[in-house]
């Protein structure tokens, strides 16, 4: 095979690209995200001959540390005290390596015969339930942001879990290799004296190709901070992210740095493909072991339901949680390593794992139609709750504005005027939310692809809803959620481009407006009214 790929007239990074774009391209049809299409790539190309160069784990490693800090940006630390993040993060770690390390004892004695060469012993048995615990913190941040769920109920729960098992994965280092953090590090606390500096040196960077190139210094800066005092240096990212959450400049940092972002990640999913051909033997138990993701998914619903948390809110963070972690892989390969783990595990996680992230896909993609389908079933397994079913009123509006960010925002303050006391705005940040309230505007609080508050939204006297959302596929289920409650309005949405225009009108929308055209348009409408009122 090594003959074949010396032939070709090619580098190895020009192939991981062209690799990488076919298999986007090609699960785009199946409405799967193109990290599926990036996984299955890095297999093709294992097989074909090609290896992961330093330069593709440099590409991983950037997009990893990028998109860390980028979340730090969003991210609210003082949410990560609460119960409902700290009892689900922990205690499904501990009953999990407790169910899955009985499963695996079971799997090696059953078979004993078969699968040889992957048979474990008791300690490596609980290496690997341990490396197995941990949800991704790059696959599940990426789908949220896809479906911009980042700021919702479920996505915070699960962002907060997935920080916790960062911060224990930093403990299973420590005590796995001995290897302590420095004394230094007690003084990085000292970095929020920096931050009044941090935010001027960013206002000043204007809106420009200066304000991105800050951000990757910071990035990167964070990470080899944490790094010189021994602490992993991802987790230095989110922090130092984490500190200019607020600040002025940090929603403008984040959107700047998306796009670099996600061209980065692309390394990551591809390094994983290139990890190792595996064998029949592999790939059965990596598809037996991808089965067991039930029991994680269980386990996070059973206990953030039993603390309460809102059903819906409840299953959306189980199902975004149901996957492995890549720091499965940096486990796999310390114990192999350090002689506790034989080769062919490292294989079998790797397999695994890559599997998880197609699992977690397709859960994201229907996420809000399966909660659909299965809430009377679920609402069973919570006793101590109720479906809600006291309605939220509108008073009395006639137009609904669902999404207050920028867009939102400007064409509630628009409409305000044509219809003193008739318009209402919906939110999903609860944040947001407050400002707009603080503002004077009139906003509730709801998840536009929650079908429960569409059931509960009294839409009688409403007669238009204005979508400013920037997902399509959001805008579509809620297009369908409006319907389906029985709502005969118009409804109009803002695309990007004429495609999603297309898609938009076909899943039912009365109008789309084209986010760049009608500012173009609203421009010259401005200009003319101040033509037509200038006196000469």
């Amino acid at each position: 095979m090594s003959t074949i790929v010396e032939a070709l007239p090619i580098s190895t990074h020009l192939a991981a690209l062209m690799a990488a774009l076919a298999g986007g391209v090609l699960v785009k049809p199946l409405k799967l995200p193109p990290l599926a299409g990036y996984l299955a790539a890095g297999f093709f190309l294992y097989l074909l001959g090609f290896r992961s160069t330093a330069g593709i784990e440099q590409l991983a490693s950037l997009g990893i540390t990028l998109m860390l800090f980028t979340i730090g940006l969003k991210l609210d630390l003082r949410s990560l005290a609460s119960r409902e993040i700290l009892v689900p993060a922990i205690g499904v770690t501990l009953l999990w390596c407790i169910l899955v390390g009985v499963k695996l004892l079971v799997m090696s004695l059953l078979l004993s015969g078969w699968l040889e060469s992957l048979l474990l012993g008791y300690q490596q048995i609980l290496i690997v339930a341990f490396a197995l615990s941990f949800s991704s913190t790059v696959c599940i941040i990426k789908l949220l942001q896809e479906h911009d769920e980042l700021k919702t109920r479920h996505g915070r729960i699960a962002i907060g879990v997935l920080i916790i098992q960062d911060l224990l994965a930093v403990g299973f280092l420590v005590a796995a290799l001995g290897k302590y953090p420095s004394p230094w590090a007690l003084a990085l606390p000292l970095l929020i004296l920096a931050r009044p500096t941090i935010t001027r040196l960013l206002r000043y960077g204007g809106h420009g190709e200066l304000l991105p190139l800050m951000g990757l210094f910071l990035a990167l800066g964070g990470a080899w901070l944490f790094e010189i005092v021994d602490i992993k240096g991802d987790l230095g990212a989110l922090l130092l992210g984490a500190l200019l959450a607020g600040r002025d400049k940090s929603a403008e940092l984040y959107k700047s740095l998306n796009q670099f972002k996600d061209l980065f990640l692309v390394g990551f999913f591809l390094s994983i493909g290139l990890t190792a051909l595996p064998s029949w033997d592999s790939l059965w138990l990596a598809l037996m072991i991808t089965a067991l993701l039930v029991v994680k998914g269980v386990l996070f619903f059973a206990l953030l339901v039993a603390l309460k948390v809102a059903v819906r809110s409840a299953f959306l963070a189980a199902l975004a949680l149901t996957n492995f972690s890549e720091f499965g892989l940096i486990v796999a390969q310390m114990s192999h390593q350090q002689g506790w783990l034989g080769s062919d595990w490292l294989v079998t996680l790797a397999l695994a794992v890559t599997f998880s992230f197609v699992v977690s896909a397709l859960l994201s993609q229907y996420a809000h139609t399966l909660y659909g389908r299965w809430r009377d079933a679920l609402y069973r397994f919570a006793p101590g709750q109720q479906r809600q079913v006291q309605p939220v009123s509108a008073e009395g509006a006639e137009v609904l504005v669902v999404g207050l960010g920028r867009v939102g925002s400007a064409a509630y303050d628009r409409l305000l005027q044509s219809y003193p006391n008739r318009v209402c705005g919906i939110d999903v940040d609860e944040q947001r939310q407050a400002e707009h309230l603080k503002a004077g505007r009139r906003v509730l609080l709801g998840d536009g692809e929650d079908i429960d508050f569409w059931s509960k939204l009294e839409l009688n006297t409403v007669s238009l809803i204005m979508l400013s959302v920037p997902n399509v596929t959001e805008m579509e289920f809620m297009i369908a959620q409006m319907r389906g409650s029985g709502f005969g309005g118009r409804i109009v949405c803002i695309a990007r481009y004429e495609d999603e225009r297309q898609q938009l009108l076909k899943a039912g929308a009365d109008a789309v407006f084209s986010y760049y055209s009608e500012v173009g348009v609203g421009f010259a409408e401005e200009g003319q009214r101040l033509l037509s009122s200038a006196t000469f």
